[in-house]
């Protein structure tokens, strides 16, 4: 793996208070969506479909460093949309390397050669840049020819300038494992500090319905990729050994959204990352008042196929914790690419899909309108 130790360190250290606490639930990772706009428009992406009036809002310096308080992750992914387009983000990378957590901006690197400069490198700091496969799987991904150079590029810049540079990639069901074998290849001879792998989402908006993965689909992919890697030996990868195992189908995990709580304009959203079921004022109502019991596959239709790291690379990194023998076996063997695969959990009890997007935009709406009349009922009363 190619976590940096002293992340190790602190997240263990993190996890072993929390048990020791007695504390059931708790994050890990601070999911950060400071604003939704994007400068590109991917298929598989559901998270850009908003009113302008909705894209146009950013969330303050004052609220960012607000949740990382509040939450108290180790480690606070910032995202989106596309962070870059933030004006205020240095600040708040700032704020999150002063407060001795780990930053990590997650970002398509179209903007990163022109604001680079406007950060420096810092144990703390890592860029994640999207890349899901080679020149044609990424440039397909993202609907845009020239991406995957613009990115490569920005990558190389990064890391000659000093800073710690990962990738994250995103596959579907197209995604062939020789090519994808290959492309880790190439990364890592570029030289990414590590790659953060992902099966795609199936986002109830996303343009692209067709390319999802399934359950099934998913654990056969990475088993066949793994195996072209020296059972995942070959690459270093940002994630737990155990997470990469339950990907290959050898560990039956269910979700933790409360290790990865999100943040976005909205508010706090329930119930995790993935899925904006509600969304609360505070993070500590967002814990108190979430019905967790009622999401994750086998409770709820749309976490059926989802296998997610920000569902259950906490579940993973916990576990690993507990029983260290395990992540022990798998750093040494590598993912188990042959033989029968663990038993997955039972849908037939999933409750039906809810779908509220419409009402949490109109709810927001609402919120901004509001705002907007007040400021311009104060200026009125100023000026007279």
């Amino acid at each position: 793996m190619s976590i940096p130790l002293r992340q190790i360190a602190t997240i263990g250290g993190y996890i072993l208070k929390q048990h020791l606490s007695g504390r059931k639930r708790y994050p890990l990772v601070l999911m950060m969506e400071p604003l939704f706009r994007c400068n590109l428009a991917c298929a598989g992406c559901g998270k850009i479909d908003y009113p302008d009036a909705i894209l146009n809002q950013r969330l303050s310096v004052a609220d960012a460093l607000g949740a990382v308080d509040e939450c108290g992750a180790p480690v606070v992914v910032i995202a989106g949309g596309e962070p870059l387009l933030h004006k205020d983000l240095p600040q708040i990378v700032e704020g999150v390397i002063a407060r001795r957590k780990f930053a990590i901006v997650c970002t398509n690197a179209l903007l990163l050669e022109k604001k680079i400069d406007q950060y420096k490198p810092n144990p703390y700091f890592t860029w994640s840049i999207h890349l899901d496969g080679d020149r044609q799987m990424h440039d397909k991904s993202v609907c845009q020819d020239g991406v995957y150079d613009r990115a490569v590029a920005a990558l190389k810049l990064a890391k000659a300038k000093g800073f710690r540079v990962t990738i994250n990639c995103t596959f579907f069901s197209d995604a062939a494992p020789e090519k994808v074998a290959d492309f880790f290849d190439t990364v890592t001879q570029l030289g990414v500090d590590g790659i953060t792998v992902s099966p795609g989402y199936a986002y109830e908006r996303a343009p692209d319905q067709q390319h999802f993965l399934n359950r099934t689909h998913t654990r056969q992919l990475f088993r066949d990729i793994f195996r072209r890697g020296d059972r995942g030996r070959k690459w270093a990868f940002n994630q737990s050994g155990l997470f990469l195992d339950f990907l290959a189908g050898n560990q039956t995990y269910k979700c933790t959204p409360w290790g990865n709580p999100t943040r976005t304009i909205f508010g706090w959203q329930k119930p995790c990352y993935l899925l904006g079921e509600g969304y609360v004022k505070t993070f500590r109502e967002l814990m108190e008042t979430t019905d967790w019991d009622a999401y994750g596959v086998g409770h709820y239709e749309k976490c059926a196929d989802c296998m997610v790291h920000s569902g259950f690379e906490a579940t993973a990194v916990v576990d690993a914790v507990r029983k260290p023998w395990k992540a022990a076996k798998v750093a040494l063997a590598g993912v188990r690419t042959d033989g029968p695969m663990a038993p997955d959990i039972d849908l037939s009890r999933q409750r039906p899909a809810e779908f509220v997007f419409s009402s949490n935009v109109q709810s927001k709406l609402g919120e901004i309108r509001a705002a907007e009349a007040e400021e311009k009922a104060r200026k009125a009363t100023s000026a007279a």
